[in-house]
């Protein structure tokens, strides 16, 4: 199975060159690879050319399409294609519309036939409502309203702001009139403004610093999350993808302040399967593996790199949960510990402060429920010491400073709300002035220059969305450089309060509610109710929340629950969780519904339930467990059949299998099989009463559009008409603010219709 998906999706370039006769190869070819009971569909795309031909590879379970092929020949009805980079070969003999042959990789042989069909969109496209159908629901929500949709989800005119290492710049992304969003550098002497890079059809997915004259940025395509880096000089010269490798993701390490040439990536470059680490020349793109994970030996789940790019720690996957924790030690990597899934032992900086080469700092609930943050010698496996916790939370990290040889400046967590709790003497200092500025709202320093004269700033709150500052240290002036959607008055904004309730079997459940501005005590609300995503280790927090503020002008309450299982309470909070999805965790957010409706700010008649990814699963679960407490759902991209969802996972989860089964299910076991299918509602749809409408993107790698596609076909099998929206440029979760613009207009209106 390894080595079917690393040849699959790993499969790059191929142009179709050779003496072809264009009307017997054109047009789209399909056929599926079989090995060891997994089957993946291959689809080659063929075109005439000037030159000969050209074409393209899509894998459609993988949302991959469009990849650039590399060779092909015909002669005598024997077609022949192949890449020497993937050592790669297919020959087969064409009769027709078929080919019938022999695929080989490495000595590995599969028989492999290609016929021709028509190339289709993902997923059943007869399914999607019409541009009409949508428009016209979105209709719906009719009002005299203050902030439109569009005031609140589309996106700024300047964000994601940071600065230059050496301070020369601030950098930025700024929207265009149509909606696309460039890189722009912004000269902070000359306060000269010039575009960088010109966003193409895909989105740039973030971007950051990498030395003083270069910026690396992240694309993907349509969303199918396979993201690419690549970099460009400051002047706009030298822009090169450094990772051109077709169906393969890479994801950044560690960056190297000591070699200004080299960062530290992971690719599963060579198995699809599993992410390896590179030092990338961020200039050329030239790739050194650093660790070679063999075929053989236990996944490696992370990577701990100190600050001069020396690897020195590993996480493998062992029995398919546990983490074993390697460190090198004498040159050699030895085990230190063995972990059970839950349990936290994070390397998050190592301590150049120190005379002993293996003092580290960690995260870790080793000893106690709730992380806390500790200097640690691996080499000697033992605390040092705890440096700080929490009683009620977990923490979260640690800032050092370069400049003062790593000095530890704060740690920080999220409680009710984000804290930070300042350590050194410089930093005490620093927060001192910018609280006094600021007062008691929310702020962070999200960055700084290398030599620490200058600090973005970054202030928000519920009512906020975010406003950046730049803090001279020298000067001690602190001066405002943007307000996100400064059209949003914070006088107009609702209020996220925090809560803490009881579960019905006594845990206890922290979440927030959000009220419309100028609520009254008494008024009862319609309500909608958002489980978040993940869902392990993954809270809702305070902030400011687009979708809440929407909902509250709209004169809608939002209920925000964290549910067993979300992170940031403690290991035995987070392992209460498990094998509970769909059950005691659906039952906690019923719990959260019958709090608000007991504190007298909803009606309990006029109950939304709304989410993404796991939250759209929460939709759908919750409409089929308990379909007499809700008044209608939204499902955005969320799984509706845990048997398929498992079926489809992408490549580089394949090593999280055992861990996906303990977090939800394992469909190896009977018993558990009968769990699942008890809990997914495509197997339950005629306990569905109430309106849903579904969202997805085609490109997905996480929910197959398939996931969508079956609730909807079900439903609508059954008589019930469901609003299906679908977007083929996206993945999960919609990226483009055209499409998110669409999704929040036709959502507002079937609230309109079905919860007012």
């Amino acid at each position: 199975m390894t080595t079917l998906l690393k040849l699959s999706l790993a499969l790059t370039l191929i142009f179709l060159t050779g003496s072809i006769q264009a009307q017997e190869l054109n047009g789209s070819y399909s056929g599926t690879l079989e090995v060891q009971g997994m089957e993946l569909e291959l689809i080659i795309n063929i075109t005439p050319a000037d030159d000969g031909y050209s074409a393209t590879l899509d894998v459609p379970a993988q949302g991959a399409s469009g990849i650039a092929l590399d060779s092909v020949v015909l002669q005598d009805k024997q077609v022949t294609i192949s890449s020497a980079k993937m050592q790669l070969s297919y020959v087969g003999t064409l009769s027709g519309d078929t080919i019938e042959g022999t695929y080989e990789q490495m000595g590995q042989k599969y028989p492999l036939t290609l016929k021709k069909t028509v190339k289709t969109k993902p997923g059943n496209t007869t399914l999607p409502s019409s541009d009409e159908e949508l428009a016209k629901l979105a209709a719906k929500a009719e009002g005299d309203f203050k902030y439109s949709v569009e005031d609140y989800f589309k996106t700024p005119e300047s964000f994601s702001f940071k600065l230059s290492p050496d301070g020369k710049y601030i950098s930025y992304m700024k929207r265009r009139e149509t909606g696309e969003r460039d890189v722009y550098l912004k000269n902070t002497k000359t306060q000269q403004e010039s575009l960088l890079i010109k966003q193409g059809e895909d989105l740039i997915r973030g971007y950051f610093w990498a030395n003083d004259g270069r910026i690396l940025y992240l694309q993907d395509k349509g969303g199918n999350e396979n993201y690419h880096l690549f970099g460009v000089d400051v002047d706009g010269s030298n822009k090169k993808e450094l990772t051109p490798f077709d169906g393969v993701r890479v994801g950044v390490l560690e960056m190297v302040k000591d070699d200004e040439d080299h960062i530290i990536v992971q690719m599963n470059k060579d198995n699809l399967q599993q992410e390896e680490p590179y030092r990338l020349n961020i200039n050329t793109g030239e790739a050194t593996k650093l660790y070679t994970v063999e075929a053989d030996s236990a996944p490696v789940a992370g990577y701990a790199f100190d600050q001069k790019g020396n690897l020195r720690g590993i996480g493998k996957i062992v029995d398919g949960v546990n983490i074993e924790m390697l460190y090198k030690i004498d040159g050699e990597f030895k085990t230190i510990m063995v972990t059970e899934f839950g349990d936290s032992f994070d390397i998050n900086a190592f301590n150049p402060n120190s005379e002993n080469p293996d003092d580290a700092y960690v995260l870790s609930n080793l000893e106690s429920d709730k992380i806390e943050i500790q200097r640690y010698d691996l080499k000697e496996n033992k605390k040092i010491e705890t440096l700080y916790k929490n009683d009620n939370f977990d923490l979260s990290g640690l800032s050092l400073s370069r400049k003062r040889n790593y000095e530890i400046d704060f740690y920080y967590y999220q409680g009710e709300k984000t804290e930070v709790v300042p350590v050194s003497e410089t930093y005490k200092k620093i927060y001192a002035r910018l609280k006094k500025e600021f007062g008691d709202q929310q702020f962070f320093t999200q960055g700084k220059t290398d030599d620490e004269s200058k600090y973005l700033v970054m202030l928000t709150s519920d009512k906020i969305v975010g406003e950046y500052y730049l803090y001279d240290v020298e000067k001690d002036t602190v001066t405002l450089l943007h307000k996100l959607l400064p059209n949003l008055k914070a006088a107009d904004m609702a209020t996220m309060k925090p809560i803490t309730f009881e579960s019905r079997d006594g845990l206890t459940l922290h979440g927030y509610i959000t009220l419309p501005q100028g609520y009254k005590k008494g008024q009862k609300l319609p309500l909608i109710v958002n489980p978040h995503g993940g869902p392990q280790g993954v809270r809702d927090g305070w902030g400011f929340n687009p979708e809440g503020q929407l909902f509250a002008s709209r004169g809608y309450a939002t209920l925000q629950v964290n549910f067993r299982i979300s992170g940031g309470y403690g290991k035995k909070f987070l392992k209460a969780g498990f094998g509970q999805i769909g059950r005691k965790a659906m039952d906690d957010v019923e719990d959260g519904i019958a709090y608000v409706i007991n504190e007298g700010w909803v009606d309990k008649d006029k109950v939304a339930i709304y989410g993404g990814s796991h939250g759209g699963y929460a939709v759908l679960r919750g409409m089929t467990k308990t379909p007499e407490l809700y008044a209608c759902g939204v499902d955005y991209v969320g799984v509706s059949n845990l048997n398929t969802f498992m079926e489809t996972i992408p490549p580089y989860w394949e090593k999280y299998r055992q861990l996906l089964y303990k977090i939800w299910y394992n469909p190896e076991i009977p018993e558990e099989k009968a769990i699942m299918d008890e809990i997914s509602p495509a197997l339950h749809v005629d306990k569905i009463k109430k309106p849903l409408f579904v969202v997805q993107g085609a490109n997905d790698p996480r929910v197959n559009i398939d996931e969508a596609d079956q609730i909807v076909e079900t439903l609508r099998s059954k008589g019930v008409n469901v609003p299906y929206m679908v977007k083929y440029d996206e993945g999960h979760g919609f990226g483009k603010e055209e499409n998110r613009l669409e999704f929040y207009a036709a959502m507002m209106g079937f609230f309109a219709e079905y919860l007012k």
